[in-house]
């Protein structure tokens, strides 16, 4: 799917009344409602870097960017909206967001740790070959979210730090990965 579908989407899920797993956990819903928050405010407020933009309008060959996300992920709302901002710099650049979740299940070839962690940006070149994985976190906040899960920190408060971190940097090290990827 676009953007515009993942939104459309989001918001379905934000206002039906007959929730469908795992939004039917009120967990599950409240995260997503936190998160759509966080993620529109990153797409009215993020600023993509000078020599980001620069970057992404250098590349002259049609590339496949695969987003898997999900929309009750919390790193997925601060994550995503840069990816899309991003690459909205390019028109060689076409993205598909996937739902790790649903078919087709493509998060199963890029685990991270053996695990199905979000989001995951993967690039391809226009023959399909992969050209680069990302994801889930960048490496200071992985390297964070380590820390606290080794320290067996409450799930609240890991929630809360890896918030601040993000709101922290502004996305600027989500930038600096994604451009070293190209």
């Amino acid at each position: 799917m676009n953007f515009q579908a993942y939104i459309q989407q989001f918001e379905q899920i934000l206002n039906t009344s007959d929730r469908q797993a795992p939004y039917d956990n009120e967990d599950y819903f409240n995260y997503t409602k936190l998160n759509w928050s966080r993620m529109n405010r990153w797409l009215k407020k993020g600023e993509i870097l000078p020599h980001i933009k620069e970057k992404i309008q250098s590349i002259t060959e049609k590339q496949e960017w695969i987003v898997i996300t999900e929309p009750w992920c919390g790193d997925a709302s601060h994550i995503v909206p840069f990816i899309h901002m991003v690459a909205e710099l390019n028109p060689l650049i076409h993205v598909d967001y996937e739902l790790r979740d649903s078919e087709p299940f493509r998060i199963n070839d890029y685990l991270t740790n053996g695990g199905k962690a979000i989001p995951k940006l993967i690039i391809k070149n226009d023959k399909g070959e992969d050209l680069a994985s990302w994801g889930p976190r960048p490496v200071e906040c992985q390297l964070l979210y380590k820390e606290m899960h080794e320290n067996e920190v409450p799930f609240d408060e890991v929630k809360i730090r890896l918030q601040n971190w993000y709101n922290e940097h502004q996305g600027v090290e989500i930038q600096e990965e994604i451009i070293g990827l190209i």
